[in-house]
C-alpha cells in the first residue's frame, strides 16, 4: 500500500513528493519520473544499512537499465564530516558523475544530511533522492531540505538548504532496525505532539503497546501524521525564521549532552531528555502546569525512552549550550512549552534556568 504527499515552497509550487511504501518495488518509477533515463546513479550508504538494502536497491535498478554504483563510509555520527563528504566528492569524479545524475541517500539521519550536503555542493548542486531507513530520518531529517555535517565534534556546523527532488520511505525497513535506534527515533515523533499537536499526542499515548510492537499500520499512521506536522511547518517557514524553530524543542540542552558525551548517546536519545529538561525550564518560568510537563516525562518513560544522563559540569554544559547553531548572539532561541501541543521561542532563559533545566535530568 502506498501513500504520497507533495511538499510546496513558500510559492506553493510544489517541490517534491514524498512516497511511504511497504517496500522498494515503486522505487524505479519515482527514478525514472524524474527524466532519469541515461542518467548515473550512486547509492550513499553507511556500512550497517548497505549490506541489508544497497544490493537490492542497486538490483532494482540495474534490472531496469541503470547504471548503478554504492558508495559506503563507516557507519556512525563520527564519519558525518568533511572528510567523508570529501570523499563521496573523490569517488563521483571518478565515476563522472555530473549534475544530471542522482545520488541515493539511503540509510539514517547521517547518511540523508550528508548526501543532502554532498548533492548541494558537489559541481554546485546535484540531484538526489532521500531513501531514509530509520524512524528519526524518516520523521525529521528526510523532510525540510536541512543538510549538513559536524565539524570539529560541533554538530550540524557546516551546510546548506537544499532540498531533495524525492523522498521514497519504505516503513518495512524499521522491522531491521535495532531497538535503541528505534527507540532514540520516537524522540523526534513524540515531539511533533509535545510543540503543536494534542490530539496527536493522545493517539501516541493510545497506542504505545503498538508503537513498542511495531504495529505496521500504526507506525504507518503515526510516520504519516509526523510528516504531515512537519511538512506544514517547513512550507511555511524554509529557511527557520520563525515557526520552524519551534522543532528545535528539546534540541538546546540536547545537543550540549550529545556533544559532552562525545557523541555514545544517540541524538533522539538526547534530544528525549532535552524535552524533559525544557519541559521542567516552562514549569519554572511559570507557563506550563506541573502536571502537564509530568505528562511529557511519563510519555517517554512509557515508550521506554531516555529521561535522565549522568551529571556534566555547568560551566561545560552552558558554554556549548552558547555555541549552539541555534544561539543568536548572546542569546537563545529557547523552545518552551506553555501547554501540550503549545510551544513558543523565548529567547529569555537564562543561565540559571538553563542548569536547573539540566538538574532535571540529571542522575542522582
Amino acid at each position: 500500500m502506498k501513500d504520497e504527499m507533495i511538499v510546496r515552497g513558500a510559492d506553493n509550487a510544489p517541490l517534491y513528493s514524498i512516497i511511504l511504501d511497504d517496500s522498494y518495488d515503486g522505487l524505479v518509477s519515482v527514478v525514472r519520473s524524474l527524466q532519469t533515463e541515461g542518467r548515473k546513479i550512486c547509492v550513499v550508504s553507511d556500512s550497517n544499512v548497505a549490506p541489508l538494502y544497497a544490493g537490492t536497491v542497486c538490483g532494482l535498478l540495474e534490472k531496469e537499465g541503470f547504471f548503478c554504483v554504492s558508495y559506503t563510509f563507516p557507519a556512525g555520527e563520527a564519519s558525518k564530516n568533511l572528510d567523508t563528504v570529501a570523499g563521496l566528492y573523490e569517488f563521483l569524479i571518478e565515476h563522472s558523475f555530473d549534475r544530471n545524475d542522482v545520488l541515493l541517500a539511503l540509510g539514517g539521519g547521517v547518511t540523508g544530511d550528508l548526501t543532502g550536503f554532498a548533492a548541494a555542493t558537489y559541481l554546485r548542486g546535484i540531484r538526489f533522492i532521500g531513501m531514509p531507513t530509520s524512524l528519526l530520518s524518516m520523521v525529521d531529517s528526510s523532510i525540510g531540505g536541512k543538510t549538513g555535517v559536524d565539524y570539529k565534534a560541533y554538530k550540524n556546523m557546516v551546510g546548506a538548504f537544499y532540498q531533495p527532488s524525492a523522498v521514497y520511505i519504505n516503513i518495512s525497513a524499521l522491522q531491521t532496525l535495532p531497538e535503541r535506534e528505534f527507540l532514540a527515533g520516537l524522540g523526534e515523533v513524540v515531539k511533533h505532539g509535545f510543540i503543536l499537536d494534542k490530539e496527536y499526542h493522545r493517539f501516541l499515548k493510545e497506542n504505545v503497546a503498538k508503537i513498542s510492537a511495531k504495529d505496521p499500520e500504526v507506525l504507518r499512521e503515526m510516520i504519516y501524521r509526523s510528516l504531515c506536522i512537519k511538512r506544514e511547518v517547513v512550507e511555511r517557514d524554509p529557511k527557520e525564521k520563525g515557526e520552524r524553530a519551534l522543532l528545535n524543542f528539546g534540541h538546546t540542552i540536547g545537543h550540549a549532552v550529545e556533544k559532552l558525551n562525545n557523541f555514545a548517546l544517540l541524538h533522539g536519545e538526547c534530544v528525549s531528555v532535552g524535552m524533559v529538561a525544557a519541559a521542567e525550564i516552562s514549569v519554572l518560568r511559570g507557563v506550563m502546569e506541573r502536571e502537564e510537563a509530568d505528562e511529557v516525562k511519563a510519555l517517554l518513560l512509557n515508550l521506554g525512552m531516555l529521561t535522565t544522563v549522568s551529571p556534566l559540569e555547568k560551566e561545560a554544559l552552558l558554554a556549548v549550550c552558547h555555541r549552539d547553531k541555534k544561539a543568536d548572539g548572546k542569546k537563545i532561541k529557547f523552545v518552551l512549552l506553555s501547554g501540550i501541543g503549545k510551544a513558543f521561542l523565548d529567547p529569555e532563559v537564562t543561565d540559571d534556568e538553563l542548569w536547573a533545566g539540566f538538574q532535571a535530568i540529571s542522575e542522582v
